[in-house]
Parts: C-alpha cells; structure tokens; sequence
C-alpha cells in the first residue's frame, strides 16, 4: 500500500482558490481544477482566511520554534555561590535529620 504525501500548496494558489471560491465557483470545481486531495481544504483556506486575511494562507514554518538565545555563561564567583547554598541547604537538612534521630532514641 502506497503512503500518501501531504501536499504542500502556495500562498499564491490558495489566494486564487479563494478568491475564485468568493465570487460564487463551487469547492468541487475548484478541488478538480487545482487537483486538490479534498474539497475541504477549499472551506478551510476560505475560513482562515475570512479570520485571518491573506496573512492567514501563508506557510507557517514547521518544527519546533527557536528557544531564546543560550543562557549566559555563569562566572566563577556565581557558580561557587550556587555551591555554596546548595551545600549549606545539604548540611541544614543532614543536621534536622540527626536531631529527628536523636529525638526518637532520648
């Protein structure tokens, strides 16, 4: 069984297809005409763009967005204090362990 590709059409193809499709020519003649997989996307592009306006039938691009830029890197300074609390937390959390401990056995 073949796969089926999806077709990828131009902004400048759907503007037609629209504006063709506003002045009264139906879905299915227009799907035969541009050999379009459905009829639907005919309702679809004129949708988008009703709410969208020509903008709305440009390709988007696909994947994920970009992230924002890479952080910075940290100083020397900056990492030895993020150690720093996060050992002070550690030996915080070690000491109310022991005193828990210590209660359980007096």
């Amino acid at each position: 069984m073949e796969k089926r590709t999806k077709s990828v059409y131009s902004f400048e193809i759907k503007k037609e297809i629209v504006d063709r499709h506003a002045t009264g020519e139906t879905r299915m003649d227009l799907a035969k005409e541009f050999n379009l997989s459905s009829q639907k996307l005919v309702g679809k592009w004129a949708k988008q763009h009703r709410e969208g306006g020509d903008e709305a039938l440009m390709l988007k691009p696909k994947g994920r967005p970009k992230g924002s830029e890479k952080p910075v890197a940290l100083s020397e300074e900056d990492k030895l204090r993020r150690e720093l609390k996060r050992v002070q937390a550690e030996n915080a959390y070690l000491k109310k362990l022991r005193d828990l401990r210590n209660q359980g056995h007096a």
